[in-house]
C-alpha cells in the first residue's frame, strides 16, 4: 500500500440497520487503508428498516467514534453519484460467503459502468464474524436472544429499547 492511498478517501456503503461488530472491523481495515473513510448510511435500506435513517446515522456515529479518520453520512440515490460528489475514489464492501461475492460483483461492475473512476475494494470479513447480518442480528434479538457480542453497546440499548416498546 502507499502513501499516496492515505490521502485518499473511500466510502463504507450500506443500511446499517444496525451497524454490527463485522461492519465495524471493515470500517477500521479501511480506516487504515485509507486517508478518510465515510460510512455511507443509505437513505434506501432496500427492506423494511427496524430504524429510522437518523437512528442509522447515529448509531454508526456512536460505533465509529473511535476511529479517528471515519465521518458518518446519510445519502439517497446511486452510491457512486454520492461517491462523486464526496470525492472518493472507491467503496469497500465486506465478503461474508459466496452468496456476498454474486452480488457485489453484480453491483460491481453495474457501478464501474455509470463511474469508471469510482472503484470498488472488496475486504473479507474476520472469520468471527462471517454468518453475521444485521438481518440476523434483530431476527434474534426480537426473539430475546443474546446479540451483546455481536453489535456496539450502543446498538445494543437501542435493539433493547425497541423490543420493550413492541411488547416483546
Amino acid at each position: 500500500m502507499s502513501d499516496e492511498s492515505l490521502e485518499h478517501i473511500a466510502l463504507c456503503p450500506g443500511s446499517f440497520d444496525p451497524i454490527t461488530e463485522g461492519h465495524l472491523d471493515i470500517i477500521r481495515r479501511a480506516s487504515k487503508m485509507f486517508g478518510k473513510v465515510i460510512v455511507a448510511v443509505s437513505a434506501e435500506a432496500g427492506k423494511q428498516a427496524l430504524f429510522s435513517i437518523a437512528e442509522r446515522v447515529e448509531m454508526a456515529t456512536e460505533a465509529c467514534h473511535s476511529i479517528s479518520n471515519t465521518e458518518v453520512d446519510s445519502f439517497s440515490g446511486l452510491v457512486v453519484e454520492y461517491a462523486r460528489k464526496r470525492g472518493a475514489v472507491a467503496l469497500v464492501k465486506g465478503l461474508r460467503a459466496v452468496s456476498d461475492f454474486e452480488r457485489e460483483v453484480q453491483m460491481a461492475l453495474m457501478n464501474r459502468r455509470l463511474a469508471p473512476e469510482v472503484y470498488t475494494v472488496f475486504l473479507v470479513t474476520h472469520p468471527d464474524y462471517a454468518f453475521l447480518s444485521s438481518s440476523l442480528v434483530k431476527e434474534i434479538a426480537s426473539l430475546g436472544g443474546d446479540v451483546e457480542a455481536l453489535v456496539p453497546a450502543s446498538v445494543l440499548r437501542r435493539l433493547r429499547s425497541k423490543q420493550d416498546n413492541c411488547g416483546t
